[in-house]
C-alpha cells in the first residue's frame, strides 16, 4: 500500500475532514449557550429561539463529526489512487462542497421536522 503524499486529496479532503471533526467536538463539547452572531450554526431558523438554536448546535456538531470522518476517509482513499493532482482537485472540491452543503440541508430539514416551519 502506497499513500500519494503529493496528493491534493489528502491535503484537501483529509485535512478538511479533520477540521471538521476538530469543530464539531468542539462544538459538542463547548455549545454557545445563547443565541449569537459569532460562533455555533447561525441560520435565522435556527437563531429564531432558545430551543431551536440548542437544537441546531448539537445536530451540526454531530454531523460535522460524521461529514468529517467521511472526507478524512476518502482523501485517504483517493490518495491511494494513480490519480494526477487536477484528477484529486475535481474529486476533492465537490465532496467538501457537497458536505458543507449537506450540513445545512439535514440541519435545516430536522429542525422542521422537530418544530414545524415557524
Amino acid at each position: 500500500m502506497n499513500i500519494n503524499c503529493d496528493s491534493q486529496s489528502l491535503s484537501v479532503l483529509g485535512l478538511s475532514g479533520i477540521i471538521f471533526i476538530i469543530v464539531g467536538g468542539i462544538m459538542i463539547f463547548f455549545p454557545p449557550k445563547k443565541i449569537n452572531h459569532l460562533y455555533g450554526y447561525r441560520t435565522s431558523s435556527s437563531m429564531s429561539s432558545q430551543e431551536r438554536w440548542d437544537f441546531a448546535q448539537r445536530h451540526s456538531a454531530l454531523l460535522l463529526i460524521k461529514g468529517g470522518a467521511f472526507m478524512t476517509v476518502m482523501g485517504i482513499a483517493i490518495s491511494l489512487l494513480p490519480v494526477s493532482k487536477s484528477t484529486d482537485i475535481l474529486l476533492s472540491t465537490p465532496t467538501l462542497l457537497a458536505m458543507v452543503f449537506l450540513l445545512f440541508f439535514k440541519t435545516e430539514r430536522a429542525l422542521r421536522k422537530r418544530f414545524g416551519k415557524n
